[in-house]
């Protein structure tokens, strides 16, 4: 999943949580060869071999409902968390601290657009050359969801599963305490800026300061937006809790993608939210509970 991963369980054995521990990895390992863009070996290689012909390609059950998800998470976001715009990474090198050019850009952003391309299942079909599609936004997520219920399904009661800071409770710790999560400071590296109490739920958190430039004063974050082809600038971090990690991942994405409308939509879902701007605004009811 190129970043740290975890799973804390707690069992009757050493033995009974290591099978529980063995399948999980066993899953993730099994969608990381899937779904990586960093192998060419990957069915998502597969369909961006497709992508990149304008052709098209049939998928299969599991995938399709990824799709699907994806496509339910453009249409609501007004276009925005859109999956085919991670073509637009070739020109934001987060490892060099230069912009690109606005030409390169503009060429990548005429590959951009889930509106550009046919999905009619199984069958997935590209309208232009040289597209491709990302599923860096959900894989990850789905994978965390996954592996709690496969923990459930061992018999484990009491854990937590956390990939690169998307987490998954699996019932609260074996004293029925809750589990404590730290919620990253988006301006100062190791710092927590929230401690959550959680005894089920998800937690998932996007921001700009994992992969960013800083160019003249200025931060240049890794969320994209794919109308405009540039990252995002209002908001620096977006945390939210939900029963699922896949929508508490892609909520706090929408809301960073939606900039200054962010904070008003995550109030329309329901769900436990913390924002953080980039002039050190804050606000969500996560702040207010803990507070109270």
């Amino acid at each position: 999943m190129g970043t740290p991963c975890e799973i804390q369980l707690f069992a009757r054995s050493r033995q009974s949580a290591q099978q529980a521990a063995n399948i999980v990895i066993a899953d993730v390992q099994r969608l990381e060869r899937l779904y990586s863009r960093y192998r060419s070996d990957s069915f998502l290689s597969e369909i961006n071999r497709a992508a990149a012909r304008a052709g098209s390609i049939s998928v299969d059950d599991e995938t399709a409902g990824l799709l699907n998800y994806a496509q339910t998470c453009y249409e609501q976001s007004d276009g925005l968390f859109d999956i085919s715009s991670g073509i637009l990474r070739k020109a934001w090198r987060f490892d060099r601290n230069i912009l690109p050019d606005e030409g390169q850009i503009q060429s990548l952003l005429d590959k951009v657009g889930w509106h550009k391309i046919g999905w009619q299942p199984p069958k997935l079909s590209f309208s232009v050359f040289g597209m491709e599609l990302d599923f860096g936004g959900i894989v990850k997520e789905y994978a965390v969801d996954r592996a709690a219920g496969l923990c459930q399904q061992a018999g484990i009661e009491h854990g937590l599963v956390n990939l690169g800071g998307d987490i998954k409770i699996v019932g609260p710790r074996p004293d029925g305490s809750p589990w404590q999560i730290g919620i990253a400071h988006p301006r100062r590296k190791g710092e927590v800026m929230q401690l959550l109490g959680l005894t089920g739920g998800a937690l998932a958190s996007s921001g700009d300061y994992e992969r960013c430039l800083e160019i003249a004063g200025e931060r240049y974050g890794h969320v994209l937006n794919p109308i405009t082809g540039w990252p995002v600038r209002f908001l620096a971090s977006v945390s939210v809790v939900g029963d699922f990690c896949v929508v508490s991942g892609s909520a706090s994405t929408i809301a960073m993608l939606r900039e200054e409308q962010g904070p008003a939509w995550l109030e329309t879902l329901g769900l436990p939210y913390l924002w953080v701007d980039v002039n050190g605004n804050s606000g969500g009811p996560l702040i207010e509970k803990s507070s109270a």
